[in-house]
């Protein structure tokens, strides 16, 4: 199995229909623009930032997951997400979530690890 990308999901704001999600999300974009990091996913309720020279170097900020129950502590990417939701399966982890596929175009689910921390586990379609 191989990794791909792992990316912290940093949680933030209230996920409230005044705007004040998307000024923290815009906070958050020039602080860490700062640090070096461009804006290459906004869905409103997930930014994700990377480095520009190492675009696997991301990390995310979110209000609240769009189709999930909860929101994941951090995102895993990987070449074959149901290869590895099958090896995880039959290790008897416990899934939170899914495996479905996503309008933004991935597939994914989401694992609880042995910390009590939610993985969103996902591939690109």
């Amino acid at each position: 199995m191989s990794v791909q990308r792992v990316v912290p999901n940093i949680p933030v704001g209230t996920g409230d229909e005044d705007g004040a999600s998307e000024s923290v999300l815009r906070d958050n974009a020039a602080f860490y623009g700062l640090l070096g990091f461009e804006e290459v996913m906004n869905l409103g309720w997930i930014m994700t930032l990377a480095s520009p020279t190492r675009p696997a170097a991301q990390i995310s900020f979110m209000t609240r997951d769009a189709t999930g129950p909860v929101n994941p502590d951090m995102s895993v990417e990987v070449a074959d997400v149901d290869a590895v939701h099958a090896a995880l399966v039959r290790a008897g982890a416990e899934i939170v979530h899914g495996p479905q596929d996503e309008e933004w175009g991935v597939r994914r689910f989401f694992v609880r690890d042995p910390n009590g921390k939610v993985v969103n586990v996902l591939s690109h379609r």
